[in-house]
């Protein structure tokens, strides 16, 4: 169950919960409403990774355990704060403002997991994790989509 407050306001915070569940389509379709379209994949991927997480390592899919997701569009950004109800993690290795290294964060060659740190650090230009590991916040900045965007000469 999807819970989602109506309607959606660009002026400030929004909020949705839903259960621990590795299902995730009906609520990243939602989280992307007003992403631009050239975004939607990559910050679709992005938020993949750290819906996946909070509800597999923080919440251990128990689906008695809720993940909050806040959402906002300012005239700078796009921000996401992402809290899961699980025991939480030390953070290690964590740019707490923007991260240009994130190719530092892989893991090696025969590794099955720990891809999911180098992602972030790749769509969003800031991700943080608050100091107990239980929520992170995730911001996408406008300047970033011109800069994307081919010269017109």
């Amino acid at each position: 169950m999807i819970a989602i407050p109506i309607p959606w306001s660009r002026s400030k915070w929004s909020t949705m919960s839903f259960t621990s569940t590795l299902y995730l389509c009906p609520v990243l379709d939602l989280l992307l409403v007003s992403v631009p379209t050239e975004w939607q994949t990559e910050v679709r991927l992005g938020l993949q990774e750290a819906l996946v997480n909070a509800a597999k390592h923080g919440n251990k899919l128990d689906p008695s355990k809720t993940i909050i997701v806040r959402f906002t569009v300012t005239t700078k950004e796009y921000s996401w704060v992402i809290v899961d109800q699980g025991n939480g993690f030390i953070e290690k290795n964590s740019c707490r403002a923007k991260c240009d290294r994130f190719d530092e964060l892989l893991p090696n060659d025969e590794s099955e997991n720990g891809r999911g740190l180098s992602i972030l650090h790749h769509v969003f230009d800031y991700v943080h994790w608050n100091r107990d590991g239980t929520q992170l916040t995730l911001s996408k900045e406008f300047a970033d989509i011109k800069e994307k965007e081919p010269a017109i000469y």
